[in-house]
């Protein structure tokens, strides 16, 4: 279990990030078009799972468009962008913001990711959704980065991000 917070006030998730240097969980995830989307779907890529609560929200919103942004330029690596959202809802954003350089990624039938990463939120206000996260995964299923961001309102640490790639 970590702790994090939400407008100052703690709040817990059901497990622990991947340690860096473990291997990768195995996930199911499902694309704006409804296809499965899975680790082993982007051989010889690094993998970044930007992980957040909604792209309903401003800070959510705004790390999908940074990850398409600065992360477009790296062809060896995915942006897996992956929140509770239905794939509709992410679909309609990606339109709406010209977002075409990262996937956006549900985990709303996926329970096994959120408690495979340690990322769902038990308590508080956003009870059900998944925290705030970077995780990234390197081309042989290898976590090599990974940074829970302590309060969930604000933005993760891109440029540490960006480094790993």
């Amino acid at each position: 279990m970590e702790t994090v917070y939400f407008k100052g006030n703690a709040c817990h998730t059901a497990g622990l990030l991947p340690s860096v240097g473990e291997k990768a969980p195995e996930f199911t995830l499902v694309d704006a078009d409804l296809k499965e989307l899975h680790l082993g779907d982007f051989p010889g890529k690094k993998v970044v799972l930007n992980i957040f609560p909604s792209l309903d929200t401003a800070v959510c919103a705004m790390s999908v468009r940074k990850f398409n942004e600065k992360a477009a330029a790296k062809k060896d690596a995915v942006v897996l962008c992956v929140s509770m959202d239905l794939p509709f809802a992410a679909k309609r954003f990606c339109t709406l913001e010209n977002i075409n350089d990262v996937y956006p990624a549900s985990a709303f039938r996926s329970p096994e990711f959120a408690k495979g990463y340690g990322v769902e939120l038990v308590d508080g206000p956003l009870k059900g959704l998944l925290t705030r996260a970077v995780i990234i995964i390197d081309e042989k299923g290898t976590v090599i980065y990974h940074d829970l961001v302590n309060e969930i309102t604000d933005e993760p640490d891109y440029e540490a991000a960006l480094k790993m790639l």
